[in-house]
């Protein structure tokens, strides 16, 4: 079969993309595209947000390459042009079934299938969609066939949304062949608009903690399953040798959990004499000094920890798992250690005052992390906070383009997404704005960077929020 997999088009202009300033290379379309050349097919990707395909180069792109299936993925905030893309698609080319995945999809599927997907690949997509290939080649949209196909929903003959089984996740992923990246542009992926010889590797899938807000432990499972070090490392070796790559960011939502694979990872990268930088996630319950230490020796040059909030409440609500006094303990850990670390924080909890998410922004200040990223909480489909939200009738905006974490889509029992808005800017000038701040950047000759970034987009997407445009 010839499949088509891309991205929407049309998506390099939603907020998402303007304001994060980098692009990422969609590893679970190349993970898939792999998994499906292994078994014969003829796979394309089309990375449409960084190579700014519009609509019209995309349709052209499909009738020039006739595939037999597109499948497109889908998140939240890119589901209307997935919509547009799919109606267009059954204009131009309507034999062609399109089939779609992602996290937004996987949880609100019957929107999907009613916007005129045929099937939707459920959760964890490697080998769902390579059955579901297989059933399209022998016998097409055949719905009996299908209701065989676990991890997929579909109509039937009928109309009715049917809903197989689940497909149990992987649980060895050193099975699964490396991301084809040869599929994709690998020359023009960013870091600030700045071509960097960067690679971004995913050791593990899955996360134990199910906080309220973040769809990773619906969508991976609630257990954490990671590939060996010696697989990561041959990927990452293979990585330096055929595209000179010089930095790796694992995309994982907490690599550091995992001590004993981090240990052997970095002894597999010194065996192997490869001189690179590290980037990744992790958690203040999970580091102390000494492995702070050993991480920002061994080629981390970047740790990212989710504070969230300076409530206590407001963390044991969320599930989050930690500790304000963990999170002092942590920041200035990194400081003892000349250390790199970037902080998280939400605003916008519904249960929180203007006054609690004031304090969470002193919180900020106070832990000084070189780096502060703060969003407003958005209820995305799958998580308790959406269900949350939905009971409570606090969301007032459904369009889901809106759903970047920088423009408020819910209310709060004591806020307004007008005056979360207003929060939103003031944490970023509170933070940013600050003498000792901006003179560190500037001894550090990273302020003319961080200020162009922030004063382009961040300033204007915030303005933009709070005039209600």
């Amino acid at each position: 079969m010839r499949v088509l997999l891309s991205m929407p088009p049309d998506i390099h202009d939603l907020e998402i993309y303007r304001v994060v300033g980098f692009n990422a290379p969609p590893l679970g379309l190349a993970w898939i595209a792999a998994v499906l050349e292994k078994a014969g097919h003829k796979v394309k990707i089309i990375d449409t947000p960084t190579l700014k395909v519009t609509m019209k180069e995309f349709i052209r792109e499909v009738k020039s390459w006739k595939p037999d299936v597109v499948g497109i993925s889908v998140q939240t905030p890119t589901a209307p042009r997935a919509y547009e893309a799919i109606a267009r698609l059954k204009e131009e080319v309507p034999d062609i079934p399109v089939i779609v995945g992602g996290s937004h999809p996987t949880f609100m599927y019957e929107e999907a299938l009613s916007n005129g997907a045929d099937v939707v690949v459920r959760f964890e997509g490697e080998y769902t969609t390579l059955e579901l290939i297989n059933v399209l080649e022998r016998e097409g949209l055949n719905y009996e066939a299908l209701r065989h196909v676990r991890g997929i929903a579909f109509r039937d003959g009928d109309g009715e949304v049917v809903v197989t089984e689940r497909r149990p996740y992987i649980s060895n992923l050193d099975e699964l062949p490396w991301p084809a990246r040869h599929l994709l542009p690998m020359d023009r992926y960013t870091v600030f608009g700045k071509p960097v010889k960067v690679a971004h590797v995913m050791a593990s899938r899955g996360c134990p903690y199910g906080c309220a807000y973040c769809s990773t432990s619906y969508f991976w499972g609630r257990r954490i399953r990671f590939r060996s070090a010696r697989n990561v490392a041959d990927e990452i070796e293979y990585l330096v040798n055929k595209y000179g790559v010089k930095s790796v960011v694992f995309t994982d939502d907490e690599l550091t959990v995992n001590r004993k694979f981090v240990y052997d990872l970095i002894k597999e990268v010194k065996e192997r004499g490869l001189d690179l930088t590290f980037a990744g996630g992790s958690r203040v319950d999970h580091v102390d000094r000494d492995y702070l230490r050993y991480l920002y020796e061994n080629g981390f040059t970047v740790l990212y920890f989710g504070v969230e909030s300076a409530s206590q409440e407001t963390l044991d609500r969320i599930g989050k798992g930690i500790t304000v006094d963990q999170a002092v303990k942590v920041f200035r850990w990194v400081k003892e250690v000349n250390g790199f670390a970037t902080g998280s924080f939400i605003l916008g909890f519904p249960w929180e005052t203007l006054d609690d998410m004031r304090r969470t922004v002193e919180l900020a200040v106070r832990l000084d992390p070189n780096y502060a990223q703060f969003t407003v909480l958005t209820p995305y489909p799958g998580t308790p906070i959406y269900d949350f939200a939905v009971r409570n009738n606090l969301i007032v905006d459904r369009n889901w383009e809106h759903y970047t974490t920088i423009k408020p889509v819910m209310r709060g029992f004591h806020f307004t997404t007008r005056e979360l808005g207003r929060m939103l800017m003031y944490a970023y000038r509170r933070f940013y704005f600050r003498l000792s701040f901006l003179l560190r950047e500037l001894r550090a000759g990273r302020l003319k960077d961080l200020l162009s970034i922030l004063g382009r987009e961040v300033r204007r997407a915030l303005t933009a929020v709070v005039s209600g445009e």
